[in-house]
């Protein structure tokens, strides 16, 4: 490791896993998490106050475990960089609020990151340098989108998203369906694996000639889904839990991959880069490197304990916040739960002043429940 590269404290809190991670330069030194899926779980999904409430619990304990886990005094540190958005209101404010204590106490720079950006910096952990430009797919709970990356701190531009449920959201859903339990991604994946995914023809969505080349839509694919169960229910047929997951989760990837490759082809970017939770799929892994490979496409997948969210990721966007010389936050810093990945990080003199309403603050299913 280089001397002069940044030492940097990541903090994450967008929903509710409490992610502390420190990073030096590229080189991923502690990755401490501290869960509360287990406390969801019973209510099918994840509540906003009970998140916050372990965050504030969490914080402390689990930032003293990864500075014992890296080997490296608070004093020693270049920078504190945290979520400050999007994500759930609540849950944003417990780590802004942590790490503007922090970075107070300390004299440290301060860095609110965006919290999809963290996703794409992440792969740099694993797999070295991103190549500018590179083409990214995050795929979570809360978020299905394609991004162009430039330059990861200031130049990251919204190709598609999902205009309704997204991905992860409809595994959730379905297996609820399947009374499958919460969270549904993992069981989906495993039963998928014994099914046949051209059992069912379930539907592609916006995959038309005239549709949105790279939006994404998967509410009509649950939507389908559910009722072709509940015609196998009520026609008192056993429901082939297994076909149906395959090929649920066919459809899903499908589209995913799809859009994904046409996106790199008509931008003339060589490099995928595949993150958020639903980025430990191993369909997703195997479809994206098959038509990536056949594409003449190179594909980034972190390993799936760097896809769900961690402090590891806001450590690596902060750690390159810090080595361009990005403006630091101001201290008035405060959590943005609607912030554009526009915007890599708020700078000094622009902090946001109040916590936004975000289109997913009640959605029960989020981007870490992926894991």
């Amino acid at each position: 490791m280089a001397a002069d590269e940044p030492l940097v404290l990541g903090i994450e809190t967008s929903c509710d896993e409490t992610g502390v991670g420190i990073v030096h330069g590229t080189t991923l030194l502690a990755d401490a998490v501290a869960s509360s899926v287990d406390t969801h779980a019973r209510f099918g999904g994840v509540v906003p106050e009970i998140a916050s409430r372990a965050h504030l619990e969490a914080m402390v304990p689990t930032i003293e475990r990864a500075l014992k886990e890296a080997g490296v005094s608070p004093k020693d540190l270049d920078g504190i960089a945290v979520t400050a958005g999007p994500g759930l209101a609540g849950a944003l404010l417990v780590g802004v609020s942590a790490a503007k204590a922090y970075a107070y106490a300390l004299g440290k720079p301060l860095y609110g990151v965006n919290h999809l950006a963290s996703h794409i910096c992440v792969d740099q952990l694993e797999h070295g340098r991103l190549p500018e430009p590179t083409m990214a797919l995050l795929v979570s709970g809360g978020h299905s989108s394609l991004l162009l990356s430039s330059d990861i701190t200031a130049d990251v531009r919204p190709m598609g998203a999902t205009i309704d449920d997204a991905a992860g959201e409809a595994f959730d859903k379905i297996a609820r369906v399947l009374d499958l339990g919460f969270p549904g991604g993992p069981v989906i994946d495993r039963l998928a694996r014994e099914g046949d995914p051209a059992a069912i023809a379930f539907p592609r969505g916006l995959s038309g000639a005239k549709d949105p080349a790279y939006d994404f839509s998967f509410s009509g694919l649950k939507t389908a889904v559910a009722r072709w169960i509940e015609a196998k229910r009520n026609a008192g047929e056993d429901v082939p839990v297994r076909d149906v997951a395959a090929s649920f989760q066919e459809a899903v990837v499908d589209v995913l991959t799809r859009k994904a490759v046409r996106a790199c082809r008509d931008e003339g970017v060589d490099h995928l880069m595949i993150g958020g939770g639903v980025a430990a799929n191993s369909r997703l892994r195997a479809l994206a490197e098959e038509r990536c490979e056949r594409a003449g496409i190179r594909l980034r997948v972190p390993r799936p304990g760097l896809c769900t969210d961690n402090g590891a990721m806001v450590a690596a966007l902060g750690a390159e916040m810090v080595a361009r010389g990005r403006a630091a936050s101001d201290l008035e810093l405060s959590a943005d739960s609607s912030l554009p990945v526009t915007e890599s990080h708020v700078p000094g003199n622009h902090a946001h002043d109040h916590v936004h309403d975000h289109d997913h603050v009640h959605e029960v299913s989020k981007e870490n429940l992926y894991s």
